[in-house]
């Protein structure tokens, strides 16, 4: 059996790896990453680092094959999402084109912070958020490429201490990729757009869709429904 194993720094060649690996008629499929930390996941469902997948399975006699990818080789050009109009709701569905920019590019653009949660997929601490015990009325926008996120009409206390929704300001605004990092199986939230790090949704929220989406408040930008109207004009 011939086992494909793919490296990559980036959140958007997952699929791409997996059905990699699986055209090589592997059964390791690559399902989390990061610069030090890309691995994969083994018959059992144990996380294994890259290189630990790699030696095991050339020492059981398996061809091994590793390669690497950069993460714009495999972002789509474009993505159809739900831009906001001026009373804050979504508008039709649009096709625009994806944001792509250097490592360095990003870390001008958003500082040391920001730049560690939405790139580097970073956490923030519970309860630190600025945007935490925000209660104004208006849209949670990506402080990577300004794409709308979430609306103050879907937040709720959590209790959690990071900001909380129940559902997406659009579900074409949010792409998901399964998490498997800390000994954990999670789901991941992306900004459609640009790629960037928000956090992870659960199934134990409120009605009516029963999800948190559960959020880091530096991931976003907050603009009041005024502001967004006035901005239409």
């Amino acid at each position: 059996m011939s086992v494909g194993v793919v490296l990559f720094p980036g959140s958007n060649c997952e699929q791409d790896a997996i059905e990699a690996v699986r055209s090589l008629g592997g059964d390791a499929e690559l399902l989390w990453h990061g610069d030090d930390t890309v691995g994969g996941v083994d018959a059992g469902g144990q996380n294994v680092h890259v290189l630990e997948l790699s030696t095991a399975m050339a020492g059981a006699g398996h061809e091994v094959t590793v390669w690497t990818r950069r993460e714009d080789e495999c972002t789509p050009d474009t993505v159809t999402v739900r831009l906001v109009q001026p009373d804050g709701d979504p508008g039709a569905p649009q096709t625009v084109p994806t944001v792509k920019k250097t490592d360095a590019e990003w870390k001008k653009q958003l500082g040391t912070e920001a730049y560690e949660v939405l790139r580097a997929k970073g956490t923030e601490r519970p309860f630190c958020g600025t945007l935490l015990d925000n209660h104004k009325d208006g849209v949670y926008f990506c402080a990577g490429c300004d794409l709308p996120l979430f609306s103050s009409r879907a937040k709720f206390n959590s209790g959690t201490g990071w900001p909380s929704f129940f559902q997406p300001f659009a579900p074409e605004n949010i792409a998901e990729i399964r998490d498997v990092s800390f000994g954990m199986v999670r789901t991941e939230i992306l900004c459609a757009r640009c790629g960037g790090h928000l956090g992870h949704v659960f199934d134990d929220g409120p009605a009516p869709t029963r999800l948190r989406y559960c959020l880091n408040s530096v991931s976003l930008k907050f603009r009041t429904f005024a502001e967004i109207k006035a901005e239409k004009k």
